[in-house]
Parts: structure tokens; C-alpha cells; sequence
């Protein structure tokens, strides 16, 4: 009992030290003298991805503030984060796809509620020497995981185009954000990488063999909640869902506005804040909503991450009940950022 307690203790320490790390940055500075007024929701946010601006974007410009929210943004890890929201500790997080394994495994009381990408933003990149797929055969292959989603989506791009993507290359984890560096140091043949590392790796020399994108048909940038936060407070839910969905109309509308939010959020350069935007501004969502054959084909990623007998039914998985409802209000109201 007295570890369980100490855990606990230590999940709550580590949010609150999360939250006071991000809100000292400027973008996410919230209004003190007001803020106990709104009803304040921890949203934990995996990395400084371009996908993640939203939700400090949606505060800044006062979509939650609209809905009675104060939101906090928070880094805290995937898995912490889930462990977290279970807790109550954190509302929503970034981390829809840990939210789903998690599911997979244990039957966890959570729910996907918004898709921010309708594509996957991870590219295979190799070294200039590797001219097309079939000279991957043999080669190592740098990944965060060799049970990691993207993994298990390579697989299935091998494939389709002529080699066996389960044996005929050699997936080897080489920590998260070190696949670039491995690539680079000579000592792996190809790489998964995410947009920030990818156009290093150009730069670099290397050779985008794939953008995983365009070969596979998922999601990516997912944001869940649990069941109990849904059916004990839908209100608080449908607000963050509907300034969420406002955010996603900003950032395609206003490109300066979204580059500048970026540069405090990501600490990037004013040029790669470009070049992230201009490159994939297309694969977000107009309404935070993915189909069925895209929640389908996600939950047989999961499947083989987990080695489930059967896969999860999409209705399980998923409720983007939320985001339509809201892109459709915002619709009839005439709504623009």
C-alpha cells in the first residue's frame, strides 16, 4: 500500500512540475487574476510536435476561455499521461494511439475523441546509396521500437512494395528521438523519422524513400479522455472538443499566426516552422473526425501491436460524436477564426 501511495504521490509531482515547466513559457502564460473563474483542464501533450500547437493556440486565442475552460498544457509522457488522466490528474491527452494499446491491453475505460491528422506524419528515409525498397533487404532500419505503431506500419509499406516487411529487413531500437542520429552515424541503412528529423536528414543527404502518409491509410495526432469524464461531464468535454476544432480552423487559416505560435511552442526556426507548415498543413482534419475504414485500419495496427486474437470495434475505440456535433455547430453559426 505505502508503494502504491508513493507512486501515486510521484504521478501527481510529476504533472504538477510539468505544469509549472510549460506555463513559464510565454505562449502558455495564462491570465492569473481571472483564471479562477474557468474551470481549469490539464491537457498533457506528448512532444513539441507542429500537430500538438493546437492546444496552446486554442488557449491563447481564447477558444477555451469561450467554452469556460482554463486549459494547462503539460509535457508529460504517453504512458504517464494515461496513467495520469486515469487519475485525474489530467483530463485529455495527446497521446491517442498509447490510449488505444492501452485499451487493447487492459480494457481501459478510455476513448479517442478527436483526430487531428487524417495522415501518418513519419517518413523512411535511408542512406543516398539505397536507390529503391527491394536494396532494404538485409539492411538495419532504425526505429523508436520494434513493437512501436510506425514499425508495424513500415511493415505493411515493405511489403506492398515487393519485400517481406516481417524478414527481410532488421528493425532495431535505438531509443526515441535517436533514429536520425543513427542514420547519420553510418551505422543503420534507413531510418522512421518524423518530419523535424526528416528534413535534417535531407539536408544531410539522405533519401526519402517514403512519406508513410501516403502508403498507409491512419491517423496520426489523436487526443483521448476516459469513459467517466464523458458520461460525468460532457459539457466540460464538448468545449474542449468544439475550442479544439476552432484551433484546427485557425491553424489553416492564419499561417503566419500558426508559424509564430510555433516558434514558442517548438522553440524551431522561423524556416523550418515554414517548411513543417507548408509541407503538411494538408493532412489535418477539417472536423477532428477520421472514417471508418481509417478507426478500422488503426485497430489493426493495435492488434499487432498487442497481439490481440480479435480486433477492437471501432464504436469502442471511438467517439467523435463531439467533434461532428461541434464542426457542425460552428458551421451553422457561420463560425471563423
Amino acid at each position: 500500500m505505502e508503494s502504491l501511495l508513493s507512486r501515486r504521490a510521484l504521478l501527481r509531482w510529476t504533472v504538477q512540475l510539468s505544469s509549472i515547466m510549460i506555463l513559464s513559457l510565454p505562449l502558455l502564460s495564462p491570465d492569473c487574476a481571472s483564471a479562477q473563474s474557468f474551470q481549469i483542464v490539464n491537457m498533457a501533450v506528448p512532444a513539441r510536435s507542429f500537430q500538438m500547437v493546437i492546444y496552446p493556440i486554442a488557449q491563447v486565442k481564447g477558444y477555451m476561455k469561450e467554452e469556460g475552460l482554463d486549459e494547462r498544457v503539460i509535457f508529460v509522457a504517453p504512458t504517464t499521461s494515461i496513467q495520469a488522466m486515469l487519475g485525474g490528474d489530467v483530463q485529455f491527452t495527446g497521446a491517442g494511439s498509447s490510449a488505444l494499446v492501452s485499451m487493447a491491453r487492459g480494457n481501459t475505460p478510455l476513448k479517442v475523441i478527436v483526430a487531428t491528422n487524417d495522415r501518418v506524419l513519419q517518413w523512411f528515409v535511408t542512406r543516398p546509396e539505397i536507390t529503391n525498397p527491394k536494396e532494404l533487404k538485409g539492411k538495419k532500419i532504425a526505429t523508436t521500437g520494434v513493437a512501436a505503431i510506425a514499425t508495424f506500419m513500415a511493415k505493411q509499406v515493405l511489403t506492398k512494395h515487393g519485400l517481406d516487411g516481417n524478414k527481410d529487413v532488421i528493425y532495431l531500437d535505438v531509443g526515441q528521438g535517436n533514429q536520425l542520429a543513427a542514420l547519420l552515424g553510418g551505422g543503420f541503412d534507413a531510418a522512421i523519422l518524423s518530419v523535424e528529423q526528416r528534413y535534417v536528414a535531407l539536408d544531410k543527404g539522405m533519401r526519402e524513400m517514403f512519406f508513410m502518409g501516403n502508403e498507409v491509410k491512419n491517423s496520426w495526432g489523436t487526443l483521448a479522455t476516459t469513459d467517466k469524464l464523458i458520461k460525468e461531464n460532457p459539457k466540460m468535454v464538448g468545449g474542449f472538443v468544439r475550442a479544439t476544432i476552432k484551433a484546427l480552423r485557425y491553424l489553416r487559416q492564419d499561417k503566419e499566426g500558426t508559424i509564430s505560435a510555433m516558434l514558442k511552442f517548438s522553440g524551431v526556426s522561423r524556416q523550418q516552422a515554414t517548411r513543417v507548415y507548408d509541407d503538411i498543413i494538408g493532412t489535418f482534419t477539417r472536423n477532428g473526425a477520421v472514417d471508418d475504414e481509417t478507426q478500422r485500419n488503426d485497430l489493426n495496427i493495435i492488434r499487432q501491436v498487442t497481439s490481440s486474437s480479435e480486433t477492437m470495434p471501432n464504436a469502442r475505440a471511438y467517439d467523435f460524436s463531439f467533434a461532428i456535433e461541434a464542426d457542425q455547430q460552428l458551421n451553422r453559426a457561420g463560425w471563423k477564426p
